[in-house]
């Protein structure tokens, strides 16, 4: 006699994994996860369906865009890729990470010398507002 499989609510999947019901929903909507067995109107899971989750949710957590999820998937799950290909997509990643880091920090700069220039209050204008605006100008009106 088969044992019978192991069904899993979509409350607990959400519990089991961190993962916004909402979320679970979208990722099924996407094809990230397979569609659901339902029992009635509910849907229901399987242990493998965890493991896939909490692999797309840290993928999610690393930064990787839903396409790169959906590539790491795919080695994941056996493709005919190698350990090559992950860390060809790691890497690509890790370069858009850097690049948005350096961003970051130019950012930071900018909004700290603003801050810094408000904070002393020898200005005749507001200099947040002017490092907004494009070359000085002031916002133009509509």
């Amino acid at each position: 006699m088969a044992m019978p499989a192991i069904t899993i609510a979509i409350g607990e999947l959400s519990r089991r994994t961190g993962c916004n019901i909402e979320t679970i929903r979208y990722y099924e909507r996407i094809g990230v996860l397979p569609t659901p067995l339902r029992r009635g109107r509910y849907r229901t899971y399987d242990p493998a369906d965890v493991k896939r989750l909490s692999f797309v949710r840290r993928a999610r957590e690393l930064g990787f865009p839903i396409d790169g999820v959906r590539a790491l998937l795919a080695l994941a799950d056996g493709g005919s890729a190698s350990c090559g290909d992950a860390r060809d997509l790691a890497k690509a990643h890790l370069n858009d990470v850097r690049t948005k880091i350096a961003d970051l920090r130019r950012m930071e700069h900018v909004l700290d010398k603003a801050v810094g220039a408000c904070e002393t209050g020898d200005n005749t204008g507001c200099p947040l507002l002017d490092a907004l605006c494009v070359g000085g100008g002031g916002i133009p009106s509509s």
